[in-house]
């Protein structure tokens, strides 16, 4: 059964996030008709609700403004997902086994995690996806991410080069509206087309970004190939408005663009998607979970099931099927090949898009952009705490030869003081007034009033910034998503299992971004406050393997790999088009078709292949 106003689609789209968003859009202009089935809510007419649910949360978390609710009202702990029609997981459950958020029980985490480490990323399952928590940054990828094995003898090159993608870069960055410089993009190869500039102007560079740029002439690392890197400071490109663009706001700086830009001056893909329902060619059917992928008896995808539902834990109040002519996932990596091994039949024993022998790739390369967070006091203000939450970073060590033994990583500077790493400005002042030292800024734990409380809020606060390092992570083919045979969601479908761990390649990565970061907070005169981690944190690993140091990472909800794009069905489970080698009518998008992760935010490169995906539908099925 299709929804009320597209009865016949030619296209079923399995996702409204913005790889879904794109592809309706484009199919819908070009005069397909579009069904998109969106397991989450309808957004409501304005983001108020959203917003009250974010003011009022004990935990801030990326998760916190969107249903369904992370806490259980009854237990006062985190809702079982076993009790939700469209689960997702949280940061909060990533807690240390027998602690509150046990990332090992099912109780208390959607993903069921068998480790050896755990998967750090969530991501949402409302209309927006992911998307609508997003920080906004927008990164074009190195050509030489793209060439991996031919430069570095590392991994897999992509079926595409940078070549390829430099066009559909500059659509995506119109159409999500980027703020940026082509002059400060213009490091490591990255080219542009003559003549080509931003949407807009970038966003005016912080305080912060001064001081840590001020560092960067006397800045000088022995080893991890870093020796002869020329330090630099360059504006990060961001789909956040520096003049008004697509009836958004200017950035007001909130600094709260993770998770809710409160005047939506931040793209989310509720901005594509409003143009894409628009051309009156495309519906949504919410609060619609697609359950099954079916194919016809000559190997092509004839029809989608689905499930729906009223209330988050209410019961299932329709099933049926969707038909079209072609078929486009846009989950993500998680949920996309959920879907795809939760089909199988007599005509695929091992999955829709699967190989029949026994190896396919889908489920397989899951990766992230493993996280290091350093934070520290500077030694004069440097004003956090106003602006996005980044405005500019370190780009010129996201490549080199140094990548043949370890992974490469970009450095984000943050102008949230320590709130990421802390949950500042709160815990600084609980520990000020009540006498306590979390934040390792009252050591003397003296509870402080009146003058010296705001004298020591105002030195300390003032002074108050954080690096983050998203490092490269290698393609596994042990890292896996599979669907459970023992835990269900409420719709009795099986829940994601997740096997996940970091290769002594992505380590050593990290361990030359614990180094990099020591290394700029003493250019700058600026003392380290960077916490080892305990020794049962799921997040953390000890390196070396022969000392007690432990390393933690966060996860960057950079959600890649699992359905990678490659030369031929021997090695990738779609081609460079994105489009399934099995089934001539399903196209896998989003960057579960990315080979490998490199060390640009996913978001952008994502955008780009969508556009030229879909260019490529409507050439070829008129």
């Amino acid at each position: 059964m299709c929804a009320e106003r597209i009865r016949d689609p030619d296209v079923a789209i399995v996702g409204s996030g913005i790889a879904g968003a794109l592809m309706a859009k484009v199919l819908a202009t070009a005069g397909k008709k579009v069904l998109i089935l969106e397991a989450g809510e309808q957004l409501p007419p304005d983001i108020n609700g959203y917003m009250d649910r974010f003011l009022g949360a004990t935990a801030k978390v990326p998760e916190s403004p969107y249903p369904p609710e992370l806490f259980d009202p009854k237990t006062k702990g985190l809702t079982d997902p076993g009790t939700v029609n469209a689960g997702r997981p949280t940061v909060l459950s990533l807690g240390a086994k027998g602690k509150f958020g046990d990332w090992r029980d099912p109780k208390q985490s959607y993903l069921i995690q068998y480790g050896p480490l755990a998967f750090g990323s969530t991501y949402e399952r409302i209309n927006g996806g992911t998307a609508r928590h997003w920080l906004g940054t927008s990164l074009r990828f190195l050509p030489s991410d793209f060439e991996m094995k031919t430069r570095f003898n590392r991994f897999v090159d992509w079926p595409i080069k940078y070549d390829d993608l430099e066009k559909w870069y500059g659509e995506a960055e119109k159409e999500i509206g980027v703020s940026a410089d082509v002059a400060d993009q213009r490091y490591l190869d990255i080219s542009f087309g003559a003549g080509y500039s931003y949407p807009m102007p970038k966003i005016v560079m912080s305080k912060v970004d001064a001081a840590v740029d001020a560092a960067m002439s006397g800045l000088k690392i022995s080893g991890h190939g870093l020796d002869d890197v020329k330090w630099a400071v360059a504006s990060t490109p961001a789909a956040r408005n520096s003049l008004p663009y697509q009836n958004r706001r200017v950035c007001a700086g909130n600094t709260n663009c993770i998770p809710i830009c409160p005047i939506q001056a931040k793209y989310d893909p509720s901005v594509t998607l409003a143009d894409a329902l628009r051309t009156g060619r495309v519906d949504v059917m919410y609060k619609t979970v697609a359950s099954r992928v079916l194919l016809d008896e000559k190997g092509r995808v004839g029809g989608i099931d689905f499930i729906r539902y009223q209330y988050d834990k209410g019961p299932p109040t329709e099933r049926g099927r969707v038909t079209a002519k072609i078929y486009i996932l846009a989950g993500n990596a998680i949920e996309t090949p959920r879907l795809l091994l939760m089909s199988k039949s007599d005509r695929a024993p091992d999955g829709v898009a699967n190989r029949k022998d026994g190896k396919g790739f889908v489920g397989k390369y899951l990766m992230d952009h493993p996280l290091y967070l350093a934070w520290a006091l500077s030694p004069n203000p440097v004003w956090g705490y106003r602006g996005p939450l980044s405005t500019a970073g370190i780009e010129i060590c996201r490549d080199g030869q140094f990548r043949r033994d370890r992974g490469a990583f970009r450095i984000e500077i943050g102008n949230e003081g320590w709130n990421f790493a802390i949950g500042d400005p709160d815990t600084t002042t609980v520990d000020l007034v009540n006498g306590l030292n979390f934040s390792d800024l009252n050591p003397d734990k003296k509870p402080l009033f009146g003058p010296d409380l705001v004298t020591a809020l105002n030195t300390n606060l003032s002074r108050q910034f954080r690096l983050g390092f998203l490092v490269e992570q290698s393609p596994d083919d042990t890292n896996t998503v599979t669907v459970s045979d023992q835990f269900k969601d409420h719709l009795g479908l099986p829940r994601p299992q997740i096997n996940y761990n970091l290769s002594d390649y992505t380590k050593q990565g990290l361990a030359a971004a614990k180094e990099t970061a020591s290394a700029i907070f003493q250019s700058m005169g600026a003392k380290e406050f960077t916490t080892q981690p305990y020794a049962d944190d799921p997040s953390s690993f000890q390196w070396p393997p022969s000392q007690t140091t432990r390393i933690k990472y966060f996860g960057a909800g950079h959600l890649v790999g699992t359905y990678r794009m490659g030369t031929d069905a021997s090695n990738s489970v779609v081609n460079d088009m994105q489009r399934s080698w099995d089934h001539d009518n399903l196209y896998l998008v989003g960057s579960g078709t990315f080979p490998t992760v490199a060390t640009a935010n996913p978001t952008l490169t994502l955008a780009a292949l969508c556009l030229r995906t879909a260019d490529h539908i409507v050439k070829n099925f008129p």
